[in-house]
């Protein structure tokens, strides 16, 4: 038996719901986190065909990829398939949970399955996401400093690139008088004292900041503790959309074209003119991912492969890259083995399972 909250707070731990897009609404949508659970279905989408298969399965939890609610909903009578679904899962005692941009937007997600498809190597972040560093500044008498910057960094805090347990200290002092029902550590209550303190400033994902505040409280001796929060523009380089990475070896472009159909399973792939090279670099974007052709083409992807393109969003190549379009479908459907391995491997013993109904909206007729 485990309970709800321990698959969740797994999952946000890999893919932090801070990390979502403000358009989105990843997370626990329907259920209790202290429910106990026996059985998941994972599946791309959470549909009315889904929720049946949980309950003749017995599953108690659907894993999707996208949310069924993304905006409010102000009744519950049927008349849409949002309602229908969130209905049945309800009447059922079936939690539903999504995880979806944030899971786009970290490494080890959605596009680097995609990369894994295409055996693409030296992947790195396509385009960085902003405002989820802060940095802490914290003062501490000398005698405490080495203690709480390890409590600091087992937060989680001071990684900066490949590099971790980073900081900045500043020595020098501090003054305060403690009043009426105070415990000064160090000096008389009533009485200024002055201390040598160490100013400790260290940089922080924002999904961290509750656990380094715990930490800080903790491990620092001060009654009252001072400390300053600031919001940093700086790039996460871990976080963000899109991946680019290297093919093994560069392909002529219809061969690129084939690689494609048959990895990712598409029937049929829209795309621009051929340029007459071969593709070497490839940029790629699960999902509608129109939004990065400037990052692609700054990137130096000679291909760029995603879904969900407009007609005259094909001219923005101007011949500077090959846009692929694999179907949204096709380009997200092996995030539901993703999240498999990923529970299997962290709950051997949980019954995880994935749905068997084909979920794609779009048909094809040839």
């Amino acid at each position: 038996m485990m309970y709800l909250q321990e698959l969740t707070d797994y999952l946000e731990s890999l893919a932090p719901l801070d990390y979502q897009e403000p358009y989105d609404n990843a997370g626990l949508l329907v259920g209790s986190p202290a429910k106990p659970i026996k059985q998941a279905l994972v599946s791309l989408d959470c549909t009315e065909e889904v929720v049946d298969e949980a309950i003749d399965l017995g599953c108690d939890l659907i894993i999707s990829h996208h949310p069924i609610v993304f905006k409010g909903l102000k009744r519950f009578n049927g008349k849409t398939y949002v309602e229908r679904v969130v209905m049945k899962a309800i009447k059922h005692d079936i939690a539903l949970y999504a995880i979806h941009t944030n899971l786009d937007n970290v490494t080890g997600g959605v596009n680097s399955k995609i990369a894994e498809r295409l055996g693409l190597q030296k992947t790195a972040i396509l385009s960085s996401r902003k405002e989820l560093l802060r940095k802490l500044s914290v003062f501490v008498p000398a005698s405490h400093a080495e203690e709480v910057r390890a409590a600091l960094f087992a937060a989680g805090a001071g990684h900066i690139g490949n590099y971790d347990e980073c900081s900045f200290n500043v020595a020098g002092y501090g003054t305060f008088r403690g009043g009426e029902g105070t415990n000064p550590f160090v000096g008389s209550r009533g009485k200024q004292h002055r201390e040598e303190e160490v100013r400790i400033e260290v940089v922080y994902p924002i999904d961290r900041e509750r656990k380094l505040l715990i930490g800080l409280f903790k491990a620092h001796p001060y009654e009252e503790v001072a400390y300053d929060i600031y919001p940093l523009q700086n790039n996460h380089p871990q976080v963000g959309s899109g991946l680019v990475g290297e093919l093994d070896h560069p392909l002529p472009e219809l061969e690129f074209l084939r690689l494609l159909k048959e990895q990712l399973q598409a029937s049929v792939i829209r795309h621009t003119a051929l340029l007459g090279k071969p593709v070497a670099r490839v940029a790629v974007c699960g999902g509608a991912g129109g939004f990065l052709l400037g990052a692609a083409i700054r990137s130096g992807a000679d291909a760029f492969v995603t879904a969900d393109y407009k007609y005259h969003e094909f001219f923005d190549a101007e011949g500077k890259i090959m846009i692929a379009d694999v179907g949204h479908f096709e380009s997200e459907q092996f995030t539901q083995e993703l999240l498999l391995e990923i529970i299997r491997k962290k709950f051997p013993t949980f019954a995880v399972r994935l749905t068997e109904i084909d979920t794609n909206p779009i048909k094809y007729y040839s």
